[in-house]
């Protein structure tokens, strides 16, 4: 658990440093750039590690990754953060636990128990209900790519935490990473090089909130967050991403001045207790 935090800690300022990074960087060149600086580092460790290369049966698995947490949700949320706050994208990714769950319950990994499931819809629906009331009783357009986001995270979490078990959480997302750039350079090149002119007077917060997303979003939280997933359980461990909202909450308040209501301090106490009680509750592998 503890393990799954730190990963969460470092997630949870993803979004104020996207929306940092986005202010003055094209969003594809964000979403995208920053997977091949990740590569770069994650081939870097592989070399220095001395990594075997990973079985065929674990291709399937990498690919899912790659696709969900590589591609998938940064460049949608990079989409959706040109005009949505990050304090309210980050309320909409508090279901990802949930949908984390239920990917991992679908391919067969793990069988939560009845208890569990309460506790995880009682944790989402408090988060929907903060994100509801913040946004005035409706979703905004930009949420529907946020919600296309959590689910290509919940893939990539679900499929990344299973295999870590075999192959180590540090060589899932370095591998993942690696795999990527085949894929990654050429779509980079092509969508970002008619926006060079303008990125080039981006200024040093933008390029600062891309050095984040690329080093610690993309690459060093996952050490933590797959090494956790594998020793504590996916569904289990993925509870601790329920907190990841309220501390983006303060990031977002730190970073990029966004109000932090009392309000919101309330619903991430009820939050913290649900995970509480989530973590008790019985999950077979």
């Amino acid at each position: 658990m503890l393990l799954g935090l730190v990963g969460v800690a470092m997630f949870s300022l993803t979004l104020p440093f996207t929306r940092m990074a986005v202010a003055g960087l094209e969003p594809v060149f964000v979403a995208l750039g920053r997977a091949l600086v990740a590569a770069l580092l994650a081939g870097i460790w592989l070399i220095w590690k001395r990594a075997a290369l990973p079985p065929r049966s674990a291709l399937w698995p990498l690919a899912m990754v790659s696709l969900g947490c590589v591609i998938g949700f940064p460049w949608l949320t990079s989409i959706a953060l040109r005009s949505l706050p990050a304090s309210h994208g980050a309320v909409l990714v508090g279901i990802l636990p949930l949908a984390t769950a239920l990917v991992s319950a679908l391919r067969g990994n793990e069988k939560p128990s009845l208890g569990f499931w309460l506790t995880a819809l009682a944790g989402s629906g408090i988060v929907i209900g903060f994100a509801l009331r913040q946004s005035g009783g409706s979703f905004h357009q930009a949420d529907l790519l946020m919600f296309g986001a959590v689910a290509a995270a919940a893939v990539g979490y679900a499929e990344g935490g299973k295999l870590a078990r075999s192959m180590g959480g540090q060589q899932v997302i370095s591998w993942a990473l690696v795999l990527s750039v085949p894929l990654v350079l050429p779509l980079v090149v092509w969508l970002a090089w008619p926006h060079l002119d303008r990125m080039a007077e981006a200024g040093a917060r933008a390029w600062i909130g891309f050095a984040y997303v690329s080093v610690f979003s993309m690459f060093i939280g996952f050490f933590f967050w797959y090494r956790g997933m594998a020793r504590g359980g996916i569904a289990r461990v993925g509870q601790v991403q329920l907190l990841q909202p309220f501390m983006t909450l303060a990031g977002a308040w730190v970073l990029l001045g966004e109000p932090l209501a009392a309000a919101n301090i309330g619903f991430a106490l009820a939050v913290i207790a649900v995970v509480a009680i989530g973590r008790r509750m019985p999950i077979k592998r």
